[in-house]
């Protein structure tokens, strides 16, 4: 039988590897997301932390004839190394996926990523030196906050609400950052359905949005994962479509298809083209060509646009059970978003409420989220948290909010907040 032990050689080389690490190593942390997973996994816990699409509307045996077909008629090609930008095919059905939202894109344009998040961390690889500033919403994606900091990037904070980012906010954020003498590379945000917020930019602040970045000579990374599950509408156009030069467009299929296949893309101008191609293949040679090509297989063969359809009628039967569940058991005072689409829902406390300490309270209650101060790079949002609906039932969506109220109010009650309870 095989022993259990390891069997270390001992050369009597020094072990001091942690002082030997590049000051970049400095900035990687751990995701506060990623360490609730081990918790939230478990299967006596209710969890609304995780951003897991539910794959149970996706259509498997479906899938698995696609692949099959692939292997069967296309293996040669699809378990080989592919091209460095992605698969020319896949190109071009990414661009009538944005079509959808407005963007006229030529696949020559399109950069194939291992998921959008590898997009993003190409895109700082390239434009950010250490203490470059990077604009951002308040709160934002915990991803690209630790991408911002890996490459030494300073991350400044601009306000939202309801209506997504707000332009004013960005205008005294430029003004400010750049009088302390900070050279500001670009301004990252979600327009739709928001990581973590769940709120939409509105189209009139997009087009503002746009003209203050032009003005200020600030380009605009959008990552727009979220855009085509909008629940009750469709989104408005993308921020792309109305600036194809100021604009890089992020997409993914890890929300509309399967997050396990780690398909991504950036739309680019031409000018960067090259040089995000060169970074790409210096991290990973080449996407995967197999997923690639089981993609487009999906996309070429299937009633994809109806798929992402059932989705969305899922999700928000899930939305809708946890709005009900937070009206009916939330205390009064406390307030939330009203996500018309993707995955979230941002809940703020009474200020002297902090949710990363009442955690483990949550925990004992049977139930897991995510407390606010893992989207800001500034300490702030301690007294907020975000839910996601996407992925358990809507009887677990139900139990899980009741469970929550429940440690809300004695956090309120043993604090003394001055906030109503039912």
């Amino acid at each position: 039988m095989m022993s259990n032990e390891i069997n270390r050689v001992i050369t009597g080389a020094p072990q001091n590897l942690t002082e030997r690490y590049a000051h970049r190593a400095s900035m990687m942390k751990p995701s506060e997301i990623r360490s609730l997973f081990a918790v939230a996994s478990r299967p006596d816990i209710v969890s609304l932390a995780g951003g897991m699409p539910n794959l149970s509307a996706f259509p498997m045996e479906m899938m698995a004839g696609v692949t099959e077909k692939l292997i069967r008629e296309n293996g040669q090609e699809a378990l080989q190394y592919g091209n460095g930008q992605g698969h020319p095919k896949l190109r071009e059905q990414i661009c009538d996926v944005m079509a959808l939202e407005g963007i006229k894109a030529h696949p020559d344009d399109v950069i194939i990523t291992t998921g959008s998040q590898q997009a993003l961390d190409l895109i700082s690889r390239i434009f950010l030196d250490p203490g470059d500033v990077v604009l951002v919403e308040a709160p934002s994606y915990v991803g690209a906050l630790g991408t911002f900091h890996q490459y030494e990037g300073k991350v400044v904070h601009v306000a939202m609400d309801n209506d997504g980012l707000i332009p004013e906010a960005l205008r005294e954020a430029i003004k400010v950052t750049r009088a302390a003498g900070h050279k500001i590379k670009f301004l990252y945000l979600i327009p739709n359905y928001q990581n973590p917020a769940g709120v939409l930019l509105s189209p009139d602040r997009r087009t503002e949005i746009l003209e203050i970045c032009r003005e200020a000579q600030i380009f605009v990374i959008e990552d727009n994962t979220y855009g085509l599950l909008g629940f009750d509408k469709p989104s408005p156009n993308a921020m792309r479509a109305e600036d194809s030069e100021n604009v890089i467009y992020l997409g993914s299929f890890s929300k509309t298809i399967a997050p396990g296949l780690r398909v991504g893309w950036a739309l680019v101008p031409q000018a960067l083209r090259e040089k995000l191609v060169i970074a790409s293949e210096s991290s990973i040679l080449c996407p995967s060509n197999f997923t690639q090509m089981a993609i487009s297989s999906y996309l070429a063969d299937q009633p994809w646009r109806d798929q992402i359809s059932a989705f969305c009628k899922l999700y928000k039967v899930r939305r809708d059970a946890m709005l009900e569940s937070l009206a009916e058991h939330f205390p009064a005072g406390a307030t939330w978003t009203k996500p018309g689409g993707g995955f979230y829902v941002w809940i703020n406390l009474p200020p002297e409420i902090d949710t990363k300490a009442m955690m483990p309270k949550a925990i004992v209650a049977k139930v897991a989220y995510v407390p606010g101060t893992a989207f800001y790079a500034d300490g702030l949002g301690s007294w907020s948290m975000r839910l996601s609906y996407c992925h358990p039932t809507p009887e677990r969506i139900r139990e899980g909010v009741k469970a929550l109220a429940g440690v809300v109010k004695q956090e309120m009650e043993r604090r003394g907040s001055g906030l109503a309870l039912d």
